[in-house]
């Protein structure tokens, strides 16, 4: 054994280290995965506060109808997208697949489906914009319709991530238990 000061250890030139026992891949992978999923839920998490707080203000009237519009009607079922994170946040610190699985469907039926729900509502509302130039709803002074469809682009990267992600590690899991039943 070498010591800070002292010499190395008589009859080693330090190439001794192939012997050592190393994590196995698909620990590894999890604990990337589980990073990576844990950074968009962080990011999910952000975009349903700011969606939370325009539909609360606008519902509760805090503010003026010209300084915060509205809420579209696919902001409301999007509120539903706090679940699958929540299982998602469950779901990863004790490998629990059944959570992860929920997590996936539901990221599906309330997240990306209200997205899609919302950019085909807001089509037309958009089209008028930039054709005409003319918006009738702002939110701090910039066009609605043009905020949303920006939070709408955001929004359907993080959840794909999300998804993909969840799958990938799924996967791992998967492959951990089948190697732990053939021992």
């Amino acid at each position: 054994m070498a010591s800070r000061a002292g010499p190395r250890a008589t009859g080693t030139d330090g190439s001794d280290f192939q012997h050592r026992e190393r994590v196995a891949s698909h620990y590894q992978m999890s604990v990337a995965l589980k990073s990576e999923i844990r950074k968009l839920n962080i990011v999910h998490l952000l975009i349903w506060v700011l969606m939370a707080a325009q539909v609360t203000v606008s519902q509760l009237s805090l503010v003026s109808h010209k300084v915060v519009a509205s809420p579209y009607q696919w902001e409301y079922p999007y509120l539903l997208s706090i679940i699958p994170t929540v299982f998602s946040f469950l779901a990863l610190p004790r490998n629990n697949i059944s959570y992860l699985v929920i997590s996936m469907i539901s990221a599906g039926l309330f997240c990306v489906a209200p997205l899609i729900y919302g950019g085909m509502e807001m089509f037309p509302v958009a089209q008028q914009l930039y054709r005409h130039g003319k918006a009738y709803r702002f939110i701090f002074g910039f066009s609605a319709v043009s905020v949303m469809y920006l939070v709408i682009v955001i929004a359907v990267q993080v959840h794909g991530w999300q998804i993909y992600y969840s799958k990938k590690l799924l996967d791992q899991w998967f492959t951990s238990t089948q190697e732990k039943k053939k021992k």
